[in-house]
């Protein structure tokens, strides 16, 4: 029995296999999160949202890395290895962060003594080069044939998914304050250059290859009678196009929140405007 999904030669049948290292890797982050969560319960607000949000950000997770999405990415077809990263970098991460407490962040910063390097890590610039010096070498054909080949090239490859999935959203939805960044305009700009725009570029090689560049996924037993190619240019477009619907979302929220503290600025203004006091006493 495997522990965790990786390349097989055997042709793909729709047969359960079990992997007892991705159940275990989801209880890893599932447990120890409701026994905090729970021994605290009612002294947050937002106790029971955190929570949903916490438990679907590890059930994407799990849904990424378990049959039979993660035995397809990993063997078989290279859409589906493009679909479990889009679900560890724009589902699983993100819930999960916003499904962290403040106090629980900090206390987990505390004990492992990176706090320091977290705020370092968290800064727009290095969070958004990392994340994608990250896509670009996870996605090389090297990276790809040599990780996927083993279980634990595998098993390191989808955490650092999630690893650096976390890391890109840190400026924007951290669990603390000092790692967010301020300027709803600089939200925009960093959602937009780090996940919108460097990732098409890899996307398009995918795209527009006119053959195969992952061996893996090349020589593995077809699945449906899927061609090599056309797979390859489906996990192409899935980049370049999956990501939209969250990323642009995120910026529309992100846009509406920017209006709405303006407009409350304003009413602030107004609210102390000297002019404003003595036309109102006339």
């Amino acid at each position: 029995m495997r522990f965790w999904c990786s390349t097989l030669e055997d042709p793909w049948s729709w047969s359960f296999r079990a992997y007892p290292g991705v159940w275990l890797a989801t209880l890893l982050l599932v447990v120890p999160y409701l026994i905090c969560q729970f021994r605290t319960q009612g002294q947050e607000l937002g106790h029971k949202k955190k929570l949903i949000q916490f438990l679907l950000g590890s059930l994407a997770f799990w849904v990424a890395s378990d049959w039979p999405l993660g035995l397809l990415g990993a063997s078989y077809l290279a859409f589906a290895h493009m679909i479990q990263f889009m679900l560890y970098t724009l589902i699983a991460a993100p819930l999960m962060l916003l499904g962290t407490p403040e106090w629980m962040a900090r206390r987990i910063l505390r004990r492992i003594r990176l706090h320091g390097l977290s705020c370092t890590l968290s800064k727009p610039v290095i969070a958004g080069s990392i994340f994608n010096l990250m896509l670009i070498l996870t996605h090389s054909p090297w990276a790809v044939d040599t990780l996927r080949s083993s279980q634990f090239g595998s098993f390191a490859m989808d955490v650092l998914w999630l690893l650096c999935g976390l890391l890109v959203w840190l400026p924007i939805i951290s669990p603390l304050p000092e790692h967010r960044m301020s300027s709803y305009p600089g939200k925009i700009v960093y959602l937009f250059l780090a996940m919108g725009v460097v990732p098409a570029i890899p996307a398009g090689f995918l795209t527009f290859a006119s053959f195969p560049l992952y061996a893996t996924y090349e020589l593995a037993p077809r699945v449906h009678n899927i061609g090599a190619t056309t797979d390859q240019q489906m996990a192409g477009l899935i980049m370049k196009l999956g990501g939209i619907p969250i990323i642009w979302g995120s910026i529309v929220v992100i846009m509406m929140r920017w209006s709405e503290q303006n407009g409350k600025d304003e009413i602030n203004t107004d609210s102390y405007d000297p002019q404003l006091r003595v036309e109102s006493d006339q």
